[in-house]
């Protein structure tokens, strides 16, 4: 027995040793029953100071049953003691088929921790603390447990790892070996990397939303040109005949709008020859016959101006315009997507703005024209390759593809590998690829029966406050993280920065594993983000060592410190071995 309860509150219970007695002080973090004939209360150890031990409630055995949470307090007159073994295996967990080992505990000679597969990978989970802390090699400790687990074989599970700086490879690589069943998947962005698949994307599947964030839209006024150049470049890359007869409506209809505006017929011209070389057809082209009565003109001819400054042939123009517009086209809803590139949509783009006369008015023209500029940039930059896919598939196909594996397989691990490219551009492809599972995890009419894990390493670099709200109306993190639980779709934040992570995001997460985090503001900023959580578990990872956390959250029965063993394979998240690379090697 420790000593007697001189003191009882809702959360803590203090305890006097004896004078004269020692006080063990290396019972800092250990578990304690405090026992009477009606109940057994589980508390943390805290503080130590003099004769006083300051004992945090973390639970209660009813019968054998654990309970989070006290509601029945320990007495003055109840016993305290260590926990012993059968009751710490209740709150450690159990090795079932529910279970996998996820580490051990440092405090207790390494008793084995396991870790409530459902509670774990079915919640949204955190994982924090500083470079070098183990966070990644946490990370995939996990991930290898699980997969040498012998109690259940997760052949249908779908982890995709978006991966800044293409640390996993190394560790995922030969997971066949664990089970011939069981295949890794890599896709990369570095042009020099060949261990895995380059990473394209069909530039096609993206939305007006997914379009705004690429051309970093920054205001509302920019949606409605995405929109309308996403409509037309639909329209302009089918090849029937309703697509040609839309076609010529628009360019008719752009045309005559052109005719009326105020311009000189010198610039009518110009303008209109721009869109025919934007885009052109049959019935639309410079050579194109115009037939009048009883004579016929080529398409340029009719633009010959008089001596008046008018066209000669407005008149035949005009006629000839008419004969293809059709009215009902313009409230036609087009959504069908047809196979086209970037180059396709600048053609579209520029179709857009020259056909709406945006370029005349100053109230849109500077918004177009950043547009413009964005879409030219990457249609002649580094990055246009990354959208170079040969055939047109659906979102659903595309998924199968990218979880594919060769000879018909599937791959349970993806990874992506974004290190040769910028924040901003992997942050909108990794927002295209979650909005892309979420959308297709909702439509499923079974509800979560194909679960994705999504493990976001840097998470503080996609993970932001951004203009998304504003713009669109939504963030797709955000979403994700307040509904995406229901229909499958978890969230793993890997990041050295919680407080550069939305708090909307961090507000819906159910689990954490918190490494070393020294820096007083990411402290702080956790405190703020979970009140609920008692500050002594926050405080404790301030004197962890690497590959060491503390956990906690649904998937755990109290807050505990878990050590993961190295993984085998270990990713490359190591630093630079300076002495080996000074040495000059001899001969």
């Amino acid at each position: 027995m420790l000593g007697k309860v001189v003191y009882v509150s809702d959360n803590e219970v203090h305890v006097r040793v004896p004078d004269g007695a020692n006080i063990v002080t290396n019972i800092i973090n250990i578990h304690v029953i405090l026992e009477d004939e009606q109940k057994r209360v589980v508390g943390e150890v805290v503080d130590i100071t003099g004769n006083l031990i300051k004992i945090g409630l973390l639970g209660e055995y009813v019968g054998d049953t654990f309970y989070t949470g006290v509601i029945r307090k320990p007495t003055l007159n109840a016993k305290i003691r260590i926990i012993n073994n059968e009751e710490l295996s209740v709150i450690t967990g159990r090795n079932d088929i529910n279970s996998f080992h996820l580490g051990v505990s440092p405090l207790y000679n390494n008793y084995p921790v396991y870790g409530d597969i459902n509670k774990l990978f079915s919640n949204h989970l955190a994982i924090f603390g500083n470079s070098g802390s183990g966070k990644s090699c946490g990370v995939a400790r996990i991930l290898q447990n699980l997969f040498l687990n012998k109690n259940i074989m997760p052949c249908k599970a779908n982890f995709l790892i978006f991966d800044a700086y293409g640390e996993y490879h190394t560790a995922f690589k030969d997971i066949d070996k664990i089970n011939p069943n069981y295949h890794f998947k890599y896709y990369t962005t570095n042009k020099y990397d060949n261990n895995g698949k380059k990473l394209r994307i069909p530039i096609y599947l993206f939305d007006i939303n997914d379009m705004a964030l690429l051309l970093s839209a920054t205001e509302h006024s920019q949606l409605p040109i995405i929109e309308k150049m996403l409509k037309i470049v639909n329209i302009f890359a089918s090849n029937n005949e309703m697509s040609l007869a839309y076609k010529n409506h628009l360019i008719a209809k752009a045309i005559i709008n052109i005719l009326y505006t105020n311009q000189t017929s010198a610039s009518k011209r110009n303008d209109a020859f721009a869109i025919i070389s934007t885009c052109s057809t049959p019935q639309f082209n410079l050579s194109a016959p115009v037939q009048g009565l009883g004579y016929t003109r080529k398409f340029r001819d009719c633009f010959m101006i008089d001596s008046n400054g008018n066209f000669s042939e407005s008149n035949l123009l005009m006629e000839y315009l008419s004969s293809f517009v059709r009215d009902e086209y313009d409230a036609l809803d087009i959504r069908e997507k047809n196979f086209y590139t970037f180059k396709d949509l600048e053609k579209a783009l520029d179709f857009t703005l020259i056909s709406e006369g945006m370029l005349h008015n100053e109230k849109v023209y500077s918004d177009a024209i950043t547009l413009k500029v964005r879409l030219h940039s990457l249609v002649i930059g580094e990055y246009a390759e990354y959208f170079e896919y040969n055939d047109f598939i659906s979102e659903q196909e595309f998924i199968s593809r990218i979880m594919a594996y060769d000879n018909n397989g599937k791959a349970q691990i993806v990874n992506f590998n974004f290190e040769d490219v910028d924040d901003w551009f992997a942050k909108v492809i990794t927002k295209f690829m979650v909005k892309l599972l979420f959308e297709f995890s909702k439509n499923l009419s079974n509800r979560a029966s194909v679960p994705f894990n999504i493990f976001l390493e840097e998470a503080h670099r996609y993970v932001q406050k951004d203009n998304d709200q504003y713009l669109l109306g939504y963030n797709i993190f955000e979403r994700v993280a307040k509904e995406g639980r229901k229909y499958g779709i978890i969230l793993n934040l890997i990041s050295q920065r919680p407080v550069e992570l939305s708090e909307t995001v961090i507000s819906q997460v159910s689990n954490f594993l918190i490494f070393k985090l020294t820096h007083p503001v990411d402290i702080d900023y956790m405190k703020k983000m979970l009140p609920n959580i008692n500050a002594n578990i926050i405080e404790k990872q301030k004197s962890l060592q690497a590959g060491t956390c503390v956990a906690f959250g649904n998937a755990f029965k109290v807050p505990i410190i878990v050590h993961f063993e190295m993984p085998n394979p270990a990713p490359q998240s190591g630093n630079c071995n300076v002495v080996n690379t000074w040495q000059i090697k001899g001969e």
